[in-house]
């Protein structure tokens, strides 16, 4: 008899059976025993800020992939262990006599340091370690290699890079068995975790009890519960799972001229119940739906459609692409691609409210600086869907709600927070995105708020939407204002989107009146300690206003034209020393980019790279489809 393959399969995110490179690895070792094992990370718990709905999505996905690998054998589930894996490994090697530890890939510069320290155990104990990319289209690290060894910075980089690493694997089809796991004993002590600082701390109604015993309450291994975690229950229609992601991709691939012809800036941001796009990010996120199963779906589905289909970047696969852009960029960037210092692709524009810098590593500290009282006003009523703009309040409002808006949803609100009324720093942004969204990225969010924030990916910063005209060019009787700001149901919808507009008259009717700042604030607290938005049943009160979204946007138009003509980056000297201050002083700045100014971004032509190279200088030029995908917007008529 030989000898035994003692294997533990570390799930990630990758919460599937179907297409996984890395489960496949694991089990052709044909193993004596296996361990579908996850990690309950305390850095996840309370150093990364992750909403109710979020969790919610992750513990469907947990539950989800558990019963898959149970009715493949009644021994085994997802055997899910509460400590972090950088102590709970070099002990579980040891109890459980591991040979081999297999797991999927990630570029995520926490997981990367993790993984390290775990690769690093594993060597100590004479553990063989196997990592398989899956992810994304192409290995990540692969990518930026046949991109010269820079980030991805266009979806044009990926799409002549993404071949020489070569072509999308056909997915792979799941297991149809599972072997046993091996002896089950935990006969060491639990590292307990040190809470502090936990970022998750708001919407916790009690502490924490999830590693109050190492296999959970019960001693089965089981998933926690919002309850253990603390958390009020979630409130978002959209659950998580393999099974749902895969029957969600079938309806869609079902309808092949969806497929074939969509086009993302021609789906309204506007529609809900259902929405106009796939929603299948979150699955994407949490690995519950693969990438490369997606990928040839619609690949197929294109090849076989009759009509003329769609190409990237505005079709599905083009979406794909993007997706591999922004995870090739953090795997060149590391801890700073999330953050504008030290970051040698991120232009430098003074925004209100920073993040606070550790001096020794220069790296965000997760706190921000607050010394402007009316842009810390300005970011909590924008955050809290107060702006008074009902436009802006409903989208953040329903991404609070639901944990997703539509991504031409996502950009009015990081335009508006950021370089088209508000001014404030996109890290303060994507800080609020990362606690909400249940797709969350680290690498698509924080590529997208540079990119809408002007800062990188995209430099035509004179392209603004307006908080008015944008939605009422979608839906102009204001039916996803109506749903998501109750307060303003039975407004005309001539004033749907200028509640300040209407006349006492037409106020009266609807029964609105104006909040008071004092009520604001009331507001707000009210939406801290829970998430519910107003009802019909609640007295119809509105806010005006934060500010003259004309007068922002020349401020704004101003701010951006100094920024790009003084044209530092994040690594800059200047930029590092604080001397950058004095540059930004200056009242003469010459004439920067020209361009016509737009109050709606949908007016915005095809080119601009915003790009940076290695040493922080823009390249000049243009992409091919690197342009706003917005600017290729046909509006429907209604």
């Amino acid at each position: 008899m030989g000898k035994e393959t003692r294997v533990i399969y570390w799930f990630r995110t990758d919460l599937r059976l179907h297409d996984s490179p890395a489960l496949k690895a694991a089990l052709d070792l044909q193993p004596t025993a296996f361990w579908p094992v996850w990690t309950w990370d305390p850095h996840y718990v309370y150093r990364a800020r992750v909403g109710v709905n979020r969790w919610q999505f992750l513990i469907d996905s947990l539950n989800d992939v558990s019963t898959s690998i149970t009715k493949l054998n009644k021994k085994s589930k997802l055997f899910l262990l509460r400590e972090a894996p950088q102590t709970l490994y070099p002990k579980l090697f040891k109890a459980w006599k591991v040979t081999h530890l297999v797991f999927e890939k990630d570029t995520d510069a926490y997981a990367r340091d993790r993984d390290a320290a775990v690769i690093k155990a594993a060597k100590e104990a004479g553990v063989e370690v196997i990592v398989k990319s899956g992810r994304t289209l192409w290995d990540s690290d692969e990518l930026v290699k046949k991109n010269g060894g820079n980030a991805t910075m266009t979806i044009t980089q990926v799409q002549t890079a993404g071949p020489k690493v070569g072509p999308v694997p056909r997915p792979i089809p799941a297991p149809k068995s599972i072997p046993d796991p091996g002896e089950l004993e935990l006969h060491f002590e639990q590292e307990q975790p040190t809470s502090k600082p936990d970022f998750n701390s708001g919407p916790r109604r009690h502490d924490d009890k999830s590693y109050e015993n190492i296999s959970g309450p019960n001693g089965d291994f089981a998933v926690p519960s919002l309850e253990e975690l603390g958390m009020q229950p979630a409130t978002t229609k959209h659950r998580g799972g393999e099974s749902l992601a895969l029957k969600a991709l079938s309806k869609i691939i079902a309808d092949k001229k969806y497929t074939a012809t969509f086009e993302k800036p021609k789906t309204a941001p506007t529609d809900f119940e259902p929405q106009a796009t796939t929603l299948l990010s979150p699955h994407l996120h949490f690995g519950s739906l693969s990438i490369r199963e997606f990928y040839w779906q619609v690949q197929d589905t294109i090849a076989s459609y009759k009509g003329k289909s769609s190409e990237p970047p505005v079709s599905l696969l083009g979406q794909l692409y993007f997706r591999d852009m922004y995870f090739g960029a953090q795997a060149a960037g590391g801890w700073y691609y999330a953050q504008t210092i030290n970051n040698p692709h991120c232009r430098f524009i003074p925004f209100s409210l920073p993040a606070k810098i550790d001096p020794d590593t220069k790296l965000i500290t997760g706190e921000f600086q607050s010394t402007d009282s009316q842009a810390e006003e300005w970011f909590v009523r924008w955050k809290y869907g107060l702006t008074g703009f009902p436009w802006i309040d409903a989208l953040m409002r329903q991404l609070r709600l639901e944990g997703w808006i539509h991504h031409l949803g996502r950009h009015a609100v990081a335009c508006f927070l950021t370089r088209g009324g508000c001014f404030i720093h996109w890290e303060r942004g994507a800080e609020v995105f990362e606690e909400w969204l249940i797709d969350h990225e680290v690498a698509s969010n924080v590529g997208n708020w540079q990119w809408l924030s002007c800062t990188a990916f995209y430099s035509m910063y004179y392209r603004m939407y307006s908080p008015i005209a944008f939605g009422q060019k979608w839906d102009p009787e204001g039916k996803f204002v109506r749903n998501f700001v109750p307060e303003l149901k039975d407004l005309d919808r001539k004033y749907i989107y200028e509640p300040w507009k209407a006349p006492k008259s037409d106020l009266k009717k609807a029964g609105v009146s104006f909040l008071t700042t004092d009520q604001i604030l009331d507001q707000v607290n009210r939406f801290k300690e829970g998430l519910s938005n107003p009802t019909a049943e609640d007295s119809k009160q509105y806010p005006r206003p934060i500010f003259d979204f004309p007068e922002r946007r020349a401020f704004c138009l101003d701010a951006m034209k100094k920024a790009y003509h003084i044209n530092l980056y994040g690594n800059d000297p200047k930029v590092l020393d604080g001397s950058w201050k004095e540059l930004f002083e200056q009242k003469e700045v010459a004439k920067a980019d020209e361009g016509k100014v737009s109050a709606d971004d949908n007016e915005a032509a095809e080119g601009g790279d915003g790009n940076a190279g290695a040493n922080g200088k823009r390249k000049r030029g243009k992409e091919k489809g690197q342009g706003t995908l917005d600017g290729m917007v046909k509006r429907s008529k209604k």
